[in-house]
């Protein structure tokens, strides 16, 4: 895989090209910056920028007018290689908080071992109704300690709007959940993004987390996606490593809170 050209390949289809979420977002294409605005428990953010020195102050501050106006919290999803090399410090500047550093990972479904079943023990069941996706909000905040309502109303969005483009599966022992990972699908790109892999703490270790991932690579294939992308944790990345994986950069998200209009 030729790292350089699949990185301007994401950057063009993923972020500058970006699609909307669902049915209420839509996606602004103002100055040198690809924004997406939804719903308030939707994703808000900048997906892309190209910038200057000269210019990025002005196009930062034109980003929290206008989210601001919308009385949204939205998120600046910086990448390494994004322009100007200051941006982060131009966004701590303006009120933005870092969340933690997280690596760009690609891999070519063609590259990956398919042939991964669950544990014994183990059951993947797909959820496509109201049902599964509390069992997944259910992992999410045990895996991860997080609040899962924004989870929720995506999925149940999309799975209610848009169901061809997000394959959702929770792990099962004895009808308990204790893993749970999503699959965005994007159409018309080569992208299919893998996000929200997690297992609850007693379950790890155990080969979980690849079955998940080999299932979904298994159904990117079939609809002809050529490439599995990830935004890795510290913790899943020497897993997608040894899957095949390659770290092509790091992304960080810079979030602005809700403003005061």
């Amino acid at each position: 895989m030729d790292h350089v050209a699949v990185l301007a390949l994401f950057d063009r289809d993923m972020r500058e090209g970006a699609r909307p979420f669902g049915l209420d977002s839509v996606v602004e294409r103002v100055g040198g910056v690809v924004r997406h605005v939804g719903p308030e428990k939707g994703w808000n953010g900048v997906l892309w920028s190209d910038l200057s020195e000269t210019d990025a102050d002005a196009a930062i501050a034109e980003q929290v007018r206008h989210f601001t106006s919308l009385g949204l919290e939205f998120e600046w999803k910086l990448y390494a290689h994004d322009r100007p090399v200051d941006l982060g410090r131009r966004l701590r500047a303006a009120g933005f908080t870092a969340e933690p550093e997280e690596t760009l990972m690609i891999v070519e479904v063609g590259e990956l071992d398919l042939d991964v079943r669950p544990p014994q023990g183990i059951e993947l069941r797909p959820v496509n109704d109201a049902a599964g996706v509390d069992l997944v909000a259910d992992v999410h905040e045990q895996a991860f300690g997080s609040d899962s309502s924004r989870l929720r109303h995506l999925l149940l969005t999309q799975l209610a709007e848009e169901p061809d483009t997000v394959v959702a599966v929770v792990a099962l022992a004895d009808d308990v959940p204790v893993s749970s990972a999503r699959m965005e699908l994007i159409p018309g790109t080569r992208f299919a993004g893998l996000w929200g892999g997690g297992t609850v703490e007693a379950w790890r270790g155990r080969g979980i987390y690849r079955a998940l991932v080999a299932h979904r690579a298994r159904i990117a294939a079939d609809r002809g996606y050529r490439y599995l992308q990830v935004d890795a944790s510290d913790d899943s990345r020497p897993i997608l490593e040894r899957l095949g994986f390659a770290p092509l950069t790091t992304t960080t998200p810079y979030v602005h809170p809700v403003a005061r209009r």
